[in-house]
């Protein structure tokens, strides 16, 4: 088992930024693929973006390309999610996965998953 835990999140005005962290523990950080979904009030959950074991691949769904920035820390068993220019259709509760498969863009086959975070932008 691995298990996530999401900090970081909260409300910013349009154009801000926030850092989003990811702390795992259970099995080796290193051998998962980790990344981050997200779900807006009344829609599906989304891929964001993932990141690779070593840190060396990333992936991005097109609509935060730019703006968003994935790290990860196998040192400290930390992935994040640095977020500029956050726009309202950003607001959704966002999720921290970890997976064996890279790139995992598939919610109902996402490995692990932690208890999420709210992010509100306000216009």
């Amino acid at each position: 088992q691995v298990q996530l835990v999401e900090s970081g999140g909260g409300l910013v005005q349009a154009g801000g930024s926030l850092r989003l962290s990811c702390a795992a523990s259970g099995r080796t950080f290193s051998n998962y693929c980790m990344g981050w979904f997200r779900q807006a009030p009344g829609k599906e959950r989304e891929f964001v973006v993932t990141i690779n074991r070593s840190g060396s691949r990333t992936y991005y769904t097109d609509s935060v390309k730019g703006r968003f920035t994935i790290s990860r820390d196998n040192a400290k068993n930390t992935v994040y999610l640095q977020m500029n220019n956050l726009k309202p259709e950003d607001t959704a509760v966002y999720y921290c996965t970890a997976d064996l498969e890279y790139p995992q863009t598939i919610a109902k086959v996402v490995d692990y998953w932690g208890q999420g975070t709210q992010v509100t932008v306000s216009s």
